[in-house]
């Protein structure tokens, strides 16, 4: 069974990626998460982004990369964790203090962004689901969150 701080995507691209969420590094990101995926607000939405060897980007509910949320932006919760690959992080805008709902998994290391976004979770199986998300920004058919579930 499942913690209360796991996180399934269930992806159009094949199967469950279950998340470890993090509120130890980033409390108010994972209740953000956490309360959206519980009120449906990912299910259905796309990954609008996907670069190889870098990330999948999604949680617009317009797939343009432009939205987020009916909720007020985040307050940046930086932290030292790593961006390797599986680490779940926050999309933002210039203001680092603009986080909503969008985020982006990791396909590889990408130090460079390390305490520039916040980290909330970290895929613990599935990833596989992940690599194999359509590719572009944005992607012709792309991928999407079937369902979006918090244990």
């Amino acid at each position: 069974m499942a913690d209360a701080n796991t996180l399934t995507l269930t992806l159009s691209s094949g199967g469950d990626v279950v998340i470890k969420l993090r509120p130890d590094l980033a409390p108010g990101h994972v209740e953000r998460i956490a309360g959206l995926a519980r009120d449906g607000f990912y299910d259905g939405v796309v990954f609008h982004r996907v670069i190889p060897g870098f990330m999948a980007q999604g949680g617009d509910p317009t797939g343009t990369g432009m939205g987020g949320s009916k909720q007020p932006d985040l307050k940046a919760e930086f932290n030292s964790e790593p961006h390797v690959r599986g680490t779940c992080s926050m999309a933002r805008a210039q203001n680092p203090n603009s986080a909503n709902s969008q985020f982006f998994i990791c396909f590889d290391d990408a130090r460079f962004l390390d305490s520039q976004y916040t980290v909330w979770g970290q895929v613990e199986s599935g990833m596989e689901y992940v690599d194999a998300l359509p590719v572009g920004e944005p992607p012709r058919e792309p991928g999407k969150i079937v369902k979006a579930t918090v244990a």
